[in-house]
């Protein structure tokens, strides 16, 4: 993993949430995740092809989307629905986007799938390279959501 991937994502999961949800993200320690279990509540999932290759997910805990999501649409949710799964892939793929953007301005160019989204507890994030990926926790007054990033550098030998 091409440690100039990890700033673009950060940068941009702050971005969106402040802009589009009023919500000011904390970004903790970043750390290698080896396993597929998701720790979280509902995960947004994109594929990324390109100058890189890899995919991105964002975990979020039910509270913490549920606060995200009463900001951005002004509605209360209490289980994870279908709309609360749209909007966690629309989220996935926003930030994605803006990740993208910044990549770009370092010569990268990056192309996105469409999202999906799983949920229940103890979910599996499968990566299109399979492992292992970089975690960035993040902390919110409403809970915690994770940015998970499996991605390499196709021109790298």
């Amino acid at each position: 993993m091409d440690v100039r991937f990890i700033n673009p994502f950060l940068k941009s999961t702050e971005h969106v949430l402040k802009t589009m949800a009023f919500i000011e993200p904390i970004a903790g320690k970043p750390y290698l995740k080896q396993d597929q279990i998701a720790t979280g509540d509902v995960s947004g999932v994109i594929g990324l092809t390109g100058d890189a290759k890899g995919s991105l997910a964002l975990t979020f805990m039910s509270d913490c989307i549920f606060a995200i999501l009463h900001n951005m649409l002004g509605e209360k949710y209490s289980e994870i629905n279908a709309e609360v799964m749209d909007a966690v892939g629309e989220l996935t793929n926003m930030i994605s986007g803006d990740a993208r953007k910044r990549l770009e301005a370092e010569g990268l160019i990056i192309n996105a799938a469409l999202p999906t989204v799983i949920s229940g507890k103890n979910h599996v994030i499968k990566h299109v390279l399979g492992g292992p990926s970089i975690i960035i926790p993040f902390s919110t007054a409403h809970g915690m959501f994770m940015v998970d990033v499996c991605l390499e550098n196709k021109n790298k030998k």
